[in-house]
């Protein structure tokens, strides 16, 4: 099979496309799927520059976390899948080849409204933002949510599973253009934010009468952490999914403690299959039926084919992408 390759760790340059040997038939609850598009996230740039390895088992020089595709071949333990069928997951590494084997109970039906493209700018942004928003805050109807990078991915991702939920959905870019984009996927109120963070915190008492909000979902890191506790809500929840502004801050921690607060971390590549397989779950129960009627939609910003890999990442590190990058197999 074709696969993305990682060549060594430095520069697009060293990305190729190379045959290596297709994954073997599958065996007891695993599925393989032939891919026709993978999306394209942080991750992968930062396993190409070495910062990011794949965890033990999964191979190290073919990057990718999502795909879509259609199931080739099936374990005998399989009950769910059938050959042929449209199916989109996620996976900690080797989804940028023309094959991958994950377990069943890590992939979801892809919605008849979507095509390859689109649906493989789903699984790693609607998961994240459904488990950050749900599963780890516990947004409820009525409530406010603040999401960072509100052009990215997840980002619009967030917005619309809140406006779905009944929730109000603001947001912060870095970019005026971004916000605006930004706008039309359910943010009642949104921000640029520059070299200071307080004024998120300062536009939040604004648009809520003070009170501040319930939830924020972080994809910037230690550089907003200030500002998020003081834009938090009495029993706020702040969840920690990006650092891409730093990984360390210093944590004040008397203003967690009067007003209660809340603050989790998570991430989605590194969790247990088992844990995957929850959210999972509860993303095919709870959002692709959203996906399939058309509540919710993907936001795709370029599509490139394989053999454009290096021409993908480079509009990735240039940061001017909105929505997901998607490549097609």
């Amino acid at each position: 099979m074709k696969a993305v390759t990682i060549t060594a760790h430095g520069g697009s340059e060293v990305l190729e496309i190379r045959e290596t040997e297709t994954p073997a038939r599958p065996v007891a609850d695993r599925v393989r799927v032939r891919v026709r598009a993978a999306g394209l996230n942080r991750a992968d740039v930062l396993q190409r520059l070495g910062h990011y390895p794949a965890p033990p088992g999964y191979p190290q020089n073919i990057p990718g976390l999502e795909f879509a595709g259609e199931v080739d071949d099936i374990g005998a333990e399989v009950g769910f899948w059938k050959r042929g069928q449209r199916v989109f997951g996620i996976t900690a590494g080797g989804a940028q080849a023309e094959y991958v084997v994950v377990p069943e109970n890590h992939l979801a039906e892809i919605p008849a409204n979507l095509d390859w493209a689109e649906a493989a700018a789903v699984p790693e942004v609607f998961i994240t933002a459904h488990d950050a928003l749900f599963t780890r805050a516990g947004l409820r109807p009525g409530e406010t949510m603040l999401v960072h990078a509100a052009g990215s991915g997840v980002g619009t991702a967030a917005a619309q599973l809140t406006r779905a939920a009944g929730a109000k959905a603001f947001g912060t870019s870095r970019t005026a253009d971004k916000l605006e984009r930004a706008k039309e996927y359910g943010f009642s109120n949104a921000i640029v934010v520059n070299d200071d963070a307080r004024v998120f915190a300062a536009a939040v008492q604004e648009w809520t009468s003070g009170r501040g909000v319930n939830v924020i979902v972080d994809l910037v890191g230690a550089k907003y952490l200030e500002a998020n506790l003081a834009a938090l809500a009495t029993k706020g929840r702040l969840v920690l999914v990006g650092t891409t502004a730093g990984a360390q801050a210093t944590l004040d921690f008397s203003m967690v403690m009067r007003k209660r607060l809340t603050i989790v971390g998570t991430v989605l590549r590194a969790r247990s299959a088992e844990e995957k397989a929850t959210a999972t779950r509860l993303f095919a129960n709870h959002v692709v039926p959203l996906l399939a009627e058309g509540t919710i939609r993907p936001v795709v910003d370029r599509v490139y084919k394989m053999e454009e890999i290096r021409e993908a990442h480079a509009r990735m590190e240039s940061n001017e992408s909105f929505g997901k990058i998607v490549l097609l197999l």
